[in-house]
This record gives C-alpha cells, structure tokens and sequence, in this order.
C-alpha cells in the first residue's frame, strides 16, 4: 500500500480562524474592560439619589481632598476618588471657600462645586443683645446671664484677665493699678449687638471693646488732640465720661457737668459725686446715707480728691463728647430737682448750693 505525503493540509485555516476568535474575544473583552470602566467613571460623578438637606462645614485650611472626603460621607457626592481626579482634571477645589454649606442629596456636581467656590453660605444664626447706657460690667454680666448668652463666672473672670484684646486700642490705656474694681469697667460700649450664636465669652467681650474704637473713630477728627490740650489720657477721658453717664439724664446737661468736675479738680475739691459711693458699696442702694459717704475706698470721691482709679460704668458717646467738649461756666455743685423732670439746679457757691437744695426739697415737698 502506497502513503502519499502530498495530500492538502486543512492546519493553516483552522488556526487562522482560531486566531480570529481569539482576537474577537480579547477585543470584546477589552471593550467590556473599558465599557465597565467608562460607566463606573460615570455613574460616580453622577449625583446621588434625590435625598434630605445636608449641612457641611469646610473649615479654613482644608485640602480639596479633605472636602471630598467628607462630601462622600455626607451623601453629597458619591465617589470621592473620582471627584478628586475630576477636580484636577478641571483644575478645581483651589477656590472653595471656607463656611457652613447646606446642599440637598442629589445636587449635581456642578452645582457643588460652584457654591462652593462662591462661597454661598447658610446664613448663620444670630443672637441680639442690648447693653444700656451706663451698665456696669456687673450688671452687663447679670443681664446677658440672665438671657442665657454666657457664663456670669466665665465672663468676669476673662474681663479681669491682662489681655492685648488683639487690635483693640482703647484698652491699651487700662493702667495696671491693683486699685482697679473691674479691669474693663467703662470699656464695654454700651449698644445693640448681633452676634453668631454659641459665641463665646470672649467674643462677646471682644465684639463690645472693638466698639468703643468704633465709635471713637466717628467723633470730630481733632479729639484726640483736644484729649491731649485737657492733660488727660485715654483712662482718663472714659473715667470722667462714665461719672457724667451716671449723673446725668438729660442730654442738655451734660457737657455742664463735665465743666463742673473739670472745675472742681482745678480747685482742688473732692468730687462728691454720689455715684461713685453707689459703685464703690456692695449692692447700690436707692437711697445713700451719711454713713455711706463714709465708705472707704479708693472710688469714693467723698474721701478723696481728684477722679477714682477708673470709670464706675460704661459712658455713651454723647458722655464721651461731653468730656471733649465741656461747657464752660462758672458752676461748682448741682443738685438734682426732686419734681421728677431728673434736671438739675447749678451754683456757683456753697451757699447757693444750700438754697438749691432747700428748692429742691421744696418741690419735692410739693409734689408729694
């Protein structure tokens, strides 16, 4: 039996169509490959579900990545592995801004990352408080304790602390006298004041002394230089407006006073002002009594002559002006008319003084 070695051979052409599927299946797979690759790279830079709001706080200093972070464990975003290679792929995150952001779960990326670095923030919630003209610091204390802003202890306690108080001005003339009753006594301005709510102690302290510098600037450009003609500083100029604040009540009056005390330190005499007797007791009384007069302490301006060692309240700006820009007179004593109209009756002598007093009284008498 003759073998022929010369018959065709079928091996070329079933390996070719092998090699065909072959390379079929390794493109379809390669595709399916980047297919996957191209939805999992889309469905996560896509929004999440439609969910609840959601408020995030960026703090100053957070990275771009960080803020992703933190998007993704809030529900804002999805992934935040591909929003961070989005990001620098768009060359993004370097302008988010720092703040308390409220976005609702489902809001396209876009719309993120454009608040974001608009910064359009959630209006923070804010507390007002008022502190009436002539408070002192106790009774500022007492006042915003009672509204349930602060810790009375926290909040003395810091206003008797040594502080540079940052850029403040005005507290910078605070001498450091031992005879001090309270550190920052006058140097709280007394105004209406809005501020974020859970503010601390010391921003309630610093938001009121960065306003005495306030409202210092908007006083005649030549008063620092008038301060410094009447021979005074800064403690000075607040202590002598405090004791106008709560002498006086009505507005007319008081650059009258405060050419009464400049007069009566030019002569030599003891202040007497009740009001400083009042700040130096305890608890104030509604009515003061020979004995009182008598308290010793280095506010009473009974005992001594020339101004205590600081102001016994916190002075408006009108006080303040007052003290800048007296009325010039010959008077030496008031006296406060007892008909209800809280005005005074101004002598030049002691004896004048004495007959005002028995008008006063007179009127009084009258009255009841």
């Amino acid at each position: 039996m003759q073998h022929s070695s010369d018959q065709p051979s079928y091996t070329g052409p079933r390996r070719s169509r092998v090699t065909f599927w072959v390379v079929i299946s390794l493109i379809s797979l390669l595709l399916l490959g980047a297919g996957s690759v191209a939805f999992y790279i889309w469905n996560g830079l896509q929004a999440p579900a439609a969910g609840k709001d959601v408020r995030v706080e960026i703090t100053k200093g957070m990275s771009a990545f960080e803020v992703s972070d933190m998007l993704e464990q809030q529900g804002i975003i999805k992934n935040s592995f591909l929003f961070k290679y989005y990001l620098k792929l768009k060359d993004e995150g370097g302008r988010f801004q720092a703040g308390v952001y409220e976005f609702k779960q489902g809001t396209p990326l876009a719309d993120v990352i454009a608040t974001l670095n608009a910064g359009e923030t959630v209006a923070k919630e804010m507390v007002r408080f008022t502190i009436p003209e002539g408070y002192t610091i106790v009774q500022i204390a007492d006042k915003l304790s009672q509204e349930k802003l602060i810790d009375k202890v926290k909040f003395l306690s810091l206003a008797e602390s040594v502080t540079d108080w940052g850029d403040a001005e005005a507290v910078r003339s605070i001498p450091g006298d031992v005879k001090l009753r309270h550190r920052l006594e006058g140097y709280l301005f007394p105004e209406t004041y809005e501020v974020v709510s859970g503010s601390t102690e010391q921003d309630y302290l610093q938001r009121m002394i960065n306003e005495l510098d306030r409202k210092l600037e908007s006083l005649p450009e030549d008063w620092d230089t008038v301060m410094e003609e009447r021979k005074l500083n800064m403690h000075q100029l607040m202590t002598i407006a405090s004791l106008v604040e709560r002498e006086v009540v009505v507005d007319d009056e008081r650059s009258l006073v405060a050419g009464v005390i400049y007069n009566r330190i030019a002569e030599g005499m003891p202040l007497q002002i009740d009001a400083t007797v009042q700040y130096s007791l305890d608890k104030p009384k509604e009515r003061l009594f020979e004995k009182d007069l008598l308290v010793d302490s280095p506010y009473n301006t009974y005992k001594i002559k020339g101004l205590p060692p600081g102001p016994i309240a916190s002075p408006s700006l009108a006080s303040i002006e007052a003290v800048l820009y007296p009325k010039d007179s010959d008077y030496l004593y008031y006296v406060t008319k007892k008909d209800g109209s809280q005005a005074h009756l101004f002598a030049r002598t002691y004896q004048e003084h004495l007959r005002n007093i028995k008008k006063s009284n007179s009127t009084a008498e009258q009255g009841g």
